[in-house]
Parts: C-alpha cells; structure tokens; sequence
C-alpha cells in the first residue's frame, strides 16, 4: 500500500535505482546542456563517465511546471501529501522553483532545503521515505529528513577549485584560490554552502586525509557511508574498501558515481564521502 505522503527529490541525490524503488521516491532531473543539446540529468549520454570539454557543460533546474506534474501524478497516486526534498538552495534554485509549484498542487506539499548535496541530500530523503512508509504524517516527514540530515556530515576532494570557480560555487572556499596552484584542496559542505576544510600538498595525502577524517566521524557510532566520486573509480573503489575495514560499525556502504550536473561544478577527479549517523 502507498504511503499517504509521498516523496519527491531531485536528481542531485544520486540515490542508487534500487533505494528509489524500494523507497518509491519520484525523481525530478536537473537539465544539463553541452552546447544546444539539452537533457535532463540521468537520461541520454550525458552522464558523468566523460565529456570530452567538462567546461562546456552548463546546468539549470528544473521548471516549476516540472515539479508540479510530480505533485500532481502523486495526487493521482493517492497520496493525501508530498515532501519534496531538495538540494541546497544556497547551491540551486531549485527549491525555490519547487516552492512555486507547491503553491499551485493538488494537495499539500512542504518544500525542505536539505541544506547539502550527493547522498548529503539522499540520505534525508531516505529518512523521510521510511517516515512515511511507518505512517508518519507530512511534519514528521519534514523533520525526519531534516534530523538525518543534521546528523551528516559530507567531505570531498577535488583536483582543482578551478571549475568551482567558473561556476560561482566555492563560496568561502573562495579564500583557498590564491595558493590553487600549491595545495590540493579537502572541502566540506556546511551551512548549505561549500567551504574549505584543510589544504593538504599532494593528492595521495589529501587522499589519505580524507579517508582518516570519514573514520573520525564515524567513529564508534553506527553510521551509514556513501563514496561519491565524478570519473575516479578506481579512488572511490579503493576507498571504499578501506572504510569498510576500518569503520567498526558500519551499516550501510554506498558507492557511485555523481551525475553530470555535480560533475559539471566539481570536474573529474572528485572523490566524496557522506557519513550518517543512523541514531540521534
């Protein structure tokens, strides 16, 4: 039986396909453009395995016609409620253009800014989908994605700050540019902005920095981990499997790669890691 308040989120989550269906969470796509061809992220040949030029890549959100179709197939789903959970609006207007349509929806919708990204986002959106399926009504589905989301914390690598830079996305991350060129950055999204954390010389000590860190955070708590990486693999695999040796009470282990929309800000290389705490 559907749960009488539905889950709407949008494709910056990264949800792996069988947490969106077990969950039964809609999907709404952000658009991704390499020059006039326009497609919304997860569909077509714009994914995050390999344009050729990563600075030709341009994003947009999602119109607020497009989430009111969401809210309106909910409605004729039965669903009596949405919560609809979102990037950070620091990041995207794209709760706002959320918030819009939910003004116009057939029945009640509550817009939450997660205030994050990747599966800093995607594990609020799973708190709320089990909310809901426990029979929690649309406040306590509100909240419930915003506690796990308070309780996660997301850290990431990326080789250069240079295509955070084009995009207008480094905010106080701004401050590591002068010494770009010297440093390879550990970054952290906090305040639903992205912010620096520490600089560290090489890429195998940022590396190896960023794993000790995700083990600080967990540590003897019973966490959920995701590995999100934008075409490194090999790192996010390695790394992985580290943090499965080492964090002692790990629940859940995610790994994937981050769509083209991140992609398209970050540039390859990128290597991110999302520990959650499962009790709080």
């Amino acid at each position: 039986m559907r749960a009488a308040v539905a889950i709407v989120t949008d494709s910056t989550a990264y949800l792996p396909e069988d947490v969106v269906s077990a969950h039964d969470v809609t999907v709404v796509p952000l658009q991704v453009a390499v020059g006039g061809d326009v497609r919304e992220e997860g569909r077509g040949r714009t994914t995050a395995g390999g344009p050729r030029d990563w600075r030709a890549l341009t994003t947009s959100r999602p119109s607020p016609e497009r989430f009111g179709r969401a809210y309106e197939a909910a409605a004729g789903a039965g669903a009596r409620a949405v919560a609809s959970v979102h990037l950070s609006g620091e990041m995207s207007g794209t709760v706002d253009s959320a918030r819009l349509a939910a003004d116009d929806a057939p029945i009640p919708v509550r817009v939450v800014d997660s205030r994050s990204i990747g599966m800093g986002l995607g594990f609020g959106v799973m708190a709320a989908a089990e909310a809901a399926a426990s029979g929690a009504g649309l406040d306590e589905v509100a909240e419930a994605a915003m506690r796990r989301v308070r309780a996660t914390r997301s850290l990431f690598y990326v080789d250069t700050l240079e295509h955070l830079r084009r995009g207008g996305r480094i905010g106080a991350a701004a401050s590591l540019l002068g010494s770009a060129l010297m440093i390879k950055p550990l970054l952290r999204i906090t305040g639903g902005r992205i912010a620096p954390l520490e600089k560290v010389r090489t890429t195998s000590r940022a590396l190896a920095r960023l794993e000790e860190l995700a083990v600080e955070l967990a540590g003897d708590r019973e966490v959920d981990v995701a590995v999100q990486h934008v075409a490194a693999s090999s790192r996010a695999a390695a790394l992985a499997a580290r943090l499965r040796e080492r964090i002692p009470r790990l629940f859940e282990l995610y790994v994937g790669e981050a769509g083209p929309v991140v992609g398209a800000h970050v540039g390859p290389g990128m290597l991110g890691v999302v520990v959650s705490r499962r009790h709080f």
